[in-house]
């Protein structure tokens, strides 16, 4: 895939009107004023949504004016679809909000009514909402590293789902082999690298040639070095989108400890959670004793 240097164009977002409804006349789009994005808000069996009371319009350089959404009664957006454990690297909202919600609306399954408005009457299938969402974040000041880290995250979801795709089934399969592969090899290696830094005697584990028995800060170079070589590698057998697998692949690797860890705290608090509001006194107790042991140990510790 061609990585092609796009500049900064911020009025290609502009107030993209509202639709007339219930015979009553709408808005036109309106590029002399800035995008208005007003939300409203939704929640359903617990899952939080929003509604965009107008549009948000966008100049793209391939397909000219697109209007997000094309129904503002029936679309539905969670805004920056960003798994829990990550907001922490790509927030919710944000300058790239813009696009982000320009991407929900050109998303979407092929049983489904468009949710967007071609006013050159284009058709945009995923990979080519995947690209749109990738130069609209440059155009809002989205900074690079995390406009390529967004676009592989959704280019991933693109691969896998292989919804609304411009190829045959056949290479669709291939692509999530590819994926999977790419997935199933940093697991495995990173794995056997946590157990080799800290000489653990893990099953199914196997010694690391770029770590090996050495002072412990050379394993934590050598593993941080395979842990950009190896994806890089396996990045290339995603073909033309060998950009996302290798970025992908390599913050799967590098993040995979920190991923554990907050996992392992998110899964605690969860737990926590749901105890306190099932056993609200067990809880309290059990809170206490912990605070009493922790008090005990300190002092004794400290003596």
């Amino acid at each position: 895939m061609e990585i092609a240097r796009v500049r900064q164009q911020v009025r290609r977002f502009y107030d993209g009107g509202v639709p007339g409804r219930d015979q009553q006349p709408g808005l036109p789009p309106d590029p002399g004023q800035d995008p208005r994005i007003v939300l409203e808000r939704h929640t359903e069996s617990g899952l939080e949504s929003f509604s965009m009371e107008r549009r948000i319009a966008y100049d793209d350089r391939h397909l000219g004016e697109l209007l997000v959404p094309a129904d503002p009664d029936a679309f539905r957006t969670d805004l920056t679809s960003v798994p829990a454990l990550f907001t922490w690297l790509v927030p919710k909202t944000g300058a790239h909000l813009p696009a982000a919600l320009l991407h929900d609306g050109l998303v979407q399954d092929p049983d489904e009514a468009a949710s967007y408005v071609s006013t050159l009457g284009h058709r945009v299938d995923r990979v080519e909402a995947d690209r749109i969402f990738r130069d609209a974040m440059a155009d809002t000041g989205t900074g690079v590293v995390r406009r390529w880290i967004v676009w592989s995250a959704v280019t991933l979801a693109t691969l896998v789902l292989g919804r609304d795709l411009p190829w045959a089934a056949a290479t669709t399969w291939r692509y999530r082999g590819a994926v999977a592969l790419t997935v199933l090899g940093i697991v495995v290696l990173g794995y056997s690298a946590i157990a080799d830094l800290f000489d653990l005697a893990w099953p199914a584990t196997f010694e690391l040639p770029w770590m090996g028995e050495r002072p412990w800060w050379l394993e934590v170079v050598g593993g941080f070095a395979g842990a950009v070589t190896i994806p890089v590698a396996l990045g290339l057998l995603w073909g033309r989108f060998r950009m996302a697998g290798a970025i992908v692949g390599v913050l799967l690797a590098v993040l995979l400890p920190v991923t554990l860890g907050l996992a392992a705290i998110a899964g605690s608090y969860l737990a926590v959670e749901r105890a306190s509001a099932r056993w609200p006194m067990v809880t309290a107790g059990i809170a206490a004793l912990a605070v009493a042991v922790a008090i005990a140990v300190t002092l004794a510790l400290s003596v």
